[in-house]
């Protein structure tokens, strides 16, 4: 008896039954859930339009042992405190999901040897990883690019000196010139620079910039403090330590932060913990353009990333098979607030 394709029991569907249904081969309905197979966008409805109507859902496992790809990136991330970076997952998921790629999220618990979530990773047939954090060591992914477990690995929003990691990231230097010059501009002359977690490998070219500038401009290095993580609770604790008991005559005038999460807790120590105030006494200056910073409870004078830019350049880098280095600066814009 000939089966209805609109009443199937809830036995399994396999491609067979789709292929049957939209009136093609079954090699044509494996192409047609493949991002990267080349097949007419008619031939690609007929299939979706069956097996969307049969409730069929391809073996992605079968199909990534078949041809070598998964289509699935890991994104190692770890600095959950810092409030830009739902930012940063936010634009790379939505990029990445509209490009077909899956994603596997793994915290590496701000752990400085990122081994272990690297083996984590390739263990699950992983076709690119994405490090999207502080913490991560040169040995560890001088490791994993020798294991060869995965095509890409990437680094986001930061920077590695290995050369074969893929680089994605705002061009600090460039950035903080502009801000040293805006700081410079604004008539400030005893600043101070609050850093977050010194790493080897991973890292910002903030701190470095800002100092070598005025340094340069004015011959003095300003004092830096650093926290061991981007947490507006730190910063908070560690400018009311170097500020407490100061005369003003000695108070900075204004502090320079490394991101907008110090330049937060920044602010609420200057304001509510020391009882001064933003920007007469003590101004303050941010960078990512976090959400918080352009509220109106702070109104960070920051630098803004093009994160989403940013986000679709890596999708580009995991379509292409071209052989070739990737890594890209990109430019980010100031932006003036209350703050300073």
């Amino acid at each position: 008896m000939a089966r209805d394709d609109r009443t199937l029991p809830e036995a399994h569907v396999t491609a067979d039954d789709v292929a049957t249904a939209a009136g093609v081969s079954r090699w044509t309905v494996n192409r047609a859930f493949r991002k990267d197979a080349s097949i007419s966008a008619r031939s690609r409805e007929k299939v979706m339009q069956a097996a969307t109507r049969l409730g069929y859902v391809p073996d992605m496992r079968a199909a990534s042992l078949a041809s070598d790809r998964s289509n699935l990136v890991a994104l190692l991330v770890d600095d959950f405190c810092n409030p830009h970076k739902l930012v940063v997952l936010e634009h790379l998921t939505r990029s990445l999901r509209r490009a077909g790629w899956d994603t596997l999220l793994v915290n590496t618990l701000d752990e400085a040897d990122a081994g272990p979530a690297l083996l984590n990773a390739s263990q699950r047939r992983v076709d690119a990883v994405i490090l999207i954090g502080v913490q991560f060591d040169d040995e560890a992914l001088k490791t994993a690019i020798a294991a060869r477990r995965f095509r890409k690995l990437i680094v986001f929003a930061r920077f590695s000196r290995n050369p074969d990691t893929i680089n994605i990231a705002v061009d600090d230097v460039a950035a903080m010139t502009e801000l040293a010059e805006y700081v410079a501009a604004r008539g400030y002359r005893r600043p101070m620079f609050l850093a977050g977690p010194r790493t080897s490998s991973a890292h910002l070219d903030r701190k470095e910039t800002f100092l070598a500038f005025w340094q340069a401009r004015f011959g003095t290095e300003p004092p830096c403090t650093s926290v061991a993580a981007y947490s507006p609770t730190l910063a908070t604790e560690a400018v009311t330590t170097a500020l407490s008991d100061r005369p003003a005559a000695d108070l900075p005038d204004v502090i320079v932060c490394e991101n907008d999460a110090l330049a937060i807790g920044a602010m609420d120590a200057i304001r509510h913990t020391l009882g001064l105030r933003v920007p007469e006494d003590v101004a303050v200056t941010g960078f990512d353009d976090a959400p918080q910073a352009r509220s109106v409870a702070y109104r960070i004078t920051s630098f803004t990333q093009p994160v989403a830019e940013m986000a679709d350049y890596l999708v580009e880098v995991l379509d292409s098979s071209e052989d070739r280095d990737f890594s890209r600066l990109f430019l980010g814009q100031l932006k003036p607030r209350a703050s300073a």
